[in-house]
């Protein structure tokens, strides 16, 4: 069983910056794509953004390009969201998925496993 646990979240005023990490238990980590989704109270789970195995490709949703970076450290084993100029909008729960057959797809259908969420709360 894959393990992902989230961890970088917290409180922060509009305009600044987080950083969110994702390490793995994976064995295989390096073979999956990884992507970031976020939810909101009420809301639905929206992705954010994903990147290949290699870290070669990277796919963002149209409201955080510019502002965040997803990269990843293989030999740790580890994704990581950078957000920058956090706005109240952005605030959510916040989740690392793993997909195993290599899809980096913005669908949530497409991942198999799931972290357990890091809260991000912007205050205006």
């Amino acid at each position: 069983q894959v393990q992902l646990v989230e961890s970088g979240g917290g409180l922060v005023q509009a305009g600044g910056s987080l950083r969110l990490s994702c390490a793995s238990t994976a064995r295989t980590f390096s073979a999956y794509d990884m992507g970031w989704f976020r939810q909101a109270p009420g809301k639905e789970r929206d992705f954010v953004a994903a990147i290949t195995w290699r870290g070669s490709t990277t796919y963002y949703t149209d409201s955080v390009k510019g502002r965040f970076a997803i990269s990843r450290d293989n030999a740790k084993k580890t994704v990581y969201l950078q957000m920058n100029s956090l706005k109240p909008e952005d605030t959510a729960v916040y989740y690392c998925a793993a997909d195993r057959y290599g899809r980096a797809s913005s669908s949530s259908d497409a991942y198999d496993y799931w972290g357990q969420g890091t809260q991000v709360t912007v205050s205006s």
